[in-house]
């Protein structure tokens, strides 16, 4: 008998299961990739997947480090979206522990974000990715044009 059986108290349900999730893509997702080609067709350069706070051992999905930008582009089941989470049928306790748990790591890296001076962005994966990328750029310049000060006609 050569079918997998997965250890008692283990996430996975069955051998196709553990394939199906660990498929799952943590970066570069459909929905990221194309808010960052929109924002980047702006003019606008950012970090990919990278750490805002070197302490902080979370990363965004886009960072503007001189203006303390982050962006997150959360997906709709791993980070509980009120409009599209459902929860599953097959050991539901240990996947909605799971995203309640995710949902609490984003409040606290808001928070920890916000308490550095940090504007922290979060969309939906199912946001329409133009509007995105039109609220980063415009916080992104806002932010900019704060620090350096406003430009004077002739420049």
């Amino acid at each position: 008998m050569n079918e997998w059986i997965p250890p008692k108290g283990s996430w996975a349900s069955s051998a196709s299961r553990r394939r199906n999730m660990q498929a799952i893509r943590s970066r570069d997702t459909s929905p990221e990739r194309a808010v960052r080609k929109l924002v980047h067709a702006q003019g606008l350069r950012y970090r990919v997947a990278a750490r805002p706070l070197p302490d902080l051992r979370r990363t965004a999905d886009l960072v503007f480090r001189p203006v303390k930008v982050a962006v997150f582009i959360d997906g709709c089941y791993w980070h509980g979206c009120p409009e599209h989470y459902v929860s599953p049928k097959t050991n539901p306790g240990y996947w909605s522990d799971k995203v309640a748990g995710n949902m609490a790591r984003d409040r606290d890296t808001d928070q920890q974000l916000q308490e550095a001076g940090w504007l922290v962005l979060r969309f939906w994966e199912h946001e329409p990715s133009a509007d995105c990328a039109e609220r980063i750029a415009a916080e992104v310049r806002r932010r900019r044009d704060a620090l350096n000060g406003p430009k004077s006609e002739s420049s």
